[in-house]
């Protein structure tokens, strides 16, 4: 059975996506669009408070990732619940996010940047790969994957695909009338920002923002490497 969704967002773990789309996010959704959240892992390892237990730490993120989707008006998120750390380019895997697409059959798909260089969190760049392979061709072709077929699963062709915290930034938008549900969303990670290593998280976002709005005509954006599906 297909669920119609205009953007699915895919993430490595809760918090990834707020923090590098979700102004973004929260204006689509004010124009209308219906947006779905993947969640590959709970983040079971985000900690660096050793009394804290794996476990308890990822329904703690689950909750909150769930609150930070509901100010920023995300219709569902599904979590997949992958170990924390350990994600990998594997059949299963790629195969979770086709099913995901071709359930949802989404016009836009956002998630990280693989190609970042150098210091980037594996999971990070295992899931923007993931899901650039699961975007095309899978998703695309009825002989892969065909046992979807027999789930009712038909192919999908993305249209076009947005990548966060990219090196090749070709494609900003502006967030200044969002900008103050980025900071809500992000707030709800309570068990993530309280250990940030700034002292002001709304003040350290706005300046992100603005530098990244420099010489685009607005005051506060986010930045992506937007790239448009081949036929």
């Amino acid at each position: 059975m297909t669920v119609i969704a205009d953007v699915l967002v895919v993430a490595a773990h809760p918090d990834d996506a707020e923090f590098g789309a979700s102004g973004t996010i929260a204006r689509w959704v004010q124009e209308g669009n219906e947006v779905v959240y993947v969640l590959c892992t709970s983040g079971e390892k985000g900690t660096s408070d050793r009394s804290v237990a794996p476990q308890w730490l990822a329904q703690v993120r689950e909750r909150e990732q769930l609150a930070a989707a509901h100010v920023l008006g995300v219709r569902e998120v599904v979590f997949l619940r992958y170990p924390d750390q350990g994600l990998e380019e594997s059949v299963e895997f790629r195969g979770d996010i086709v099913r995901v697409i071709r359930k949802f059959r989404p016009r836009t798909v956002v998630t990280l940047d693989p190609y970042r260089r150098y210091i980037w969190h594996r999971d990070h760049r295992i899931t923007g790969q993931v899901v650039l392979d699961a975007v095309y061709p899978f998703a695309r072709d009825h002989l892969a994957y065909p046992h979807f077929l027999n789930e009712g699963l038909e192919p999908h062709k993305v249209k076009e695909v947005f990548l966060w915290a990219s090196e090749n930034i070709n494609h900003w938008v502006d967030i200044t009338s969002t900008f103050h549900l980025k900071v809500a969303a992000l707030r709800c990670h309570e068990s993530q920002v309280k250990d940030l290593p700034v002292a002001d998280l709304e003040g350290w976002l706005r300046d992100q923002c603005h530098a990244m709005a420099a010489g685009k005509g607005y005051e506060l954006c986010e930045g992506f490497h937007r790239v448009e599906t081949p036929p």
